[in-house]
């Protein structure tokens, strides 16, 4: 039982080492171009990995999943909003379980 509370205090030391090291060891302003492109696409890419296996394991067969992720990328690059984008994907899911 002390290596769970060992485990935790490890999880917990790592997490606040990853939070305090950039503000400890970049001081200054973030100047270059490259860097900060790369760090303003973090966090969409990082929902996109969270939420990408959840869309595949969200309905009962893989192809009415992907049918409703080809929609929403479409209706989404078009400019469409959000409540369009996901009333045309599940859409696009429920006629695809419709025919499975």
């Amino acid at each position: 039982m002390n290596q769970v509370y060992l485990y935790i205090l490890v999880m917990a030391g790592v997490t606040y080492l990853i939070r305090v090291l950039p503000l400890t060891l970049v001081r200054r302003e973030i100047t270059n171009p490259y860097v900060k492109s790369f760090l303003y696409y973090v966090p969409y890419v990082t929902l996109a990995v969270m939420i990408f296996p959840a869309i595949l394991d969200a309905t009962a067969s893989p192809w009415s999943a992907l049918a409703g992720f080809i929609i929403a990328i479409l209706f989404a690059y078009r400019g469409n909003s959000l409540i369009a984008v996901s009333l045309f994907a599940c859409m696009a899911v429920f006629i695809t379980e419709l025919f499975l």
